[in-house]
């Protein structure tokens, strides 16, 4: 080895990979963007991985990130390979990594880049990364960053919360985006001692869920009732009880076991009332997720 006098030279080192836990991986079922999501449609219109840091993310952050990106490019390639196909360019994931702040050293670190087609706050590195890095605080103040100024801090996050409530109650993203960020506010509540700032939004969001939970219990039972005059008072007040008894599932299992992923929540939602009830029992003895994932499970 021509290094040998220089240092130790290993021929054909084998690197221990570890497993790599992507937070949200999105695959599009449509070319469309989804509707009402602004600039977070965007970003979803093409397979991607989504990194939503709480604070400023650190370059190593970043650099975790890509490895995740790589992996899946390189899965992605095998899969094609064994079935004889090439993988395109446009097929490729990419990857959003969303940060409330950045220092101009990172983003200058990492070769960061604004496009005239895109939002301040949005930026690109290379294209052969297909990697950018969203800088919250950044955004302009628009319907079209509201999804993705929720997830900011401080005041950033206090405005965004007042657009969201100041939404109509029938917004088709509103209660399952304050159910989602009360879920998070618990989880934070549940499993850290939380700082000021924590606090501040727990306290901010809980009467925001409640009030939303009290409306939807209201019109379940108004509907109800309304299609109980077709088909019975008893009938319609049942729905009722369904609807205020997912809610309290809901709340009882968000403050055992933290935010429950939203493919669980739409199972619960659609449980009779005798389910729930049995589910309200059960789920005293549960310990994590996949208890919960293996009640509903046996359910079936």
């Amino acid at each position: 080895m021509l290094f040998s006098d220089y240092g130790l030279a290993e021929a054909g080192k084998t690197v221990a990979s570890e497993v790599l836990e992507i937070d949200v991986y999105f695959s599009p079922n449509s070319p469309e963007p989804p509707p009402n999501l602004g600039l977070l449609g965007r970003f979803a219109q093409t397979r991607a991985l989504f990194e939503p840091y709480r604070n400023a993310v650190i370059l190593d952050q970043i650099l975790d990130c890509l490895g995740k990106l790589i992996a899946v490019r390189q899965a992605l390639r095998r899969e094609a390979n064994r079935q004889n196909q090439k993988l395109e360019t446009a097929r490729e994931p990419k990857l959003w990594i969303l940060t409330p702040t950045a220092s101009q050293r990172i983003i200058a670190s990492i070769e960061g880049k604004l496009k005239p087609q895109w939002e301040e706050g949005v930026y690109f590195m290379t294209e052969t990364l297909r990697t950018a890095l969203v800088v919250i605080h950044q955004l302009p103040e628009t319907n079209e960053t509201l999804w993705l100024r929720i997830l900011g801090k401080g005041g950033t996050q206090a405005r965004a919360i007042d657009e969201l409530e100041a939404l109509p109650p029938n917004h088709p993203f509103k209660a399952r985006t304050l159910e989602l960020l009360y879920n998070l506010s618990r989880n934070l509540e549940v499993t850290n001692s939380p700082i000021e700032e924590d606090r501040t939004l727990i306290m901010r969001l809980a009467p925001l869920y409640q009030q939303d939970r009290q409306l939807a219990m209201e019109q379940g039972i108004e509907q109800g009732i309304e299609q109980g005059i077709e088909q019975g008072i008893e009938q319609g007040i049942e729905q009722g009880r369904q609807v205020e008894g997912v809610s309290l599932i809901l709340r009882l299992l968000t403050r055992r076991m933290g935010a429950i992923p939203a493919d669980l929540v739409e199972q619960i939602r659609q449980l009779p009332i005798e389910t729930l009830e049995n589910l309200g029992e059960a789920l005293l003895d549960f310990q994590n997720e996949a208890d919960l994932v293996n009640w509903l499970e046996q359910d079936r």
